[in-house]
């Protein structure tokens, strides 16, 4: 048992240097993210780069969004390579944007999804049904939301009429 322990922590170990030999403490300032790792990277693929991207962007503050949002409409207006749709529909998806557009995301990633193979496919998939989801749900925010005005509305008009 204490042998089975030793070899799991001696795992971790390894796995934790190796971790931090693919991707090196960056400097940033305090209260930056991190920037993520652009593919080609060693040991990187595409696929990791862009959920590292994701991390990244969640992070930023609203002026850098900004910033990285017109560099990724860029890149996907000057090539419209599936790594610049997966990128420019992961920042289209971001709620809470002035950028923000889930039917414009969708049809961005659209290409890659009826592809149906390629490296990036599955991710794309990933994202579209995330973003499905998330308009679903503020489908059904929305709706509750006119239920209870409705309701307050209702409940003003009993409080007038008891008057």
């Amino acid at each position: 048992m204490r042998l089975q322990i030793a070899l799991c922590c001696l795992a971790l170990a390894t796995g934790c240097a190796l971790l931090t030999e693919l991707f090196p403490e960056q400097e940033t300032g305090p209260g930056e993210p991190t920037p993520w790792v652009q593919p080609g990277s060693p040991a990187v693929t595409e696929v990791e780069s862009l959920v590292l991207y994701f991390g990244y962007i969640r992070k930023l503050p609203a002026a850098d969004l900004n910033r990285e949002y017109d560099t990724a409409r860029q890149a996907y207006n000057r090539g419209r390579l599936d790594y610049n749709r997966v990128r420019f529909a992961m920042l289209l998806s971001l709620p809470n944007t002035p950028f923000n557009d889930d039917g414009r995301a969708l049809d961005v990633l659209e290409p890659i999804v009826r592809k149906g193979n390629g490296r990036l496919y599955s991710l794309a998939q990933m994202v579209g049904s995330h973003i499905q989801e998330q308009k679903r749900l503020n489908a059904s925010v929305q709706g509750l939301q006119q239920k209870l005005d409705a309701l307050k509305s209702l409940e003003r008009s009993i409080i007038e009429r008891s008057r």
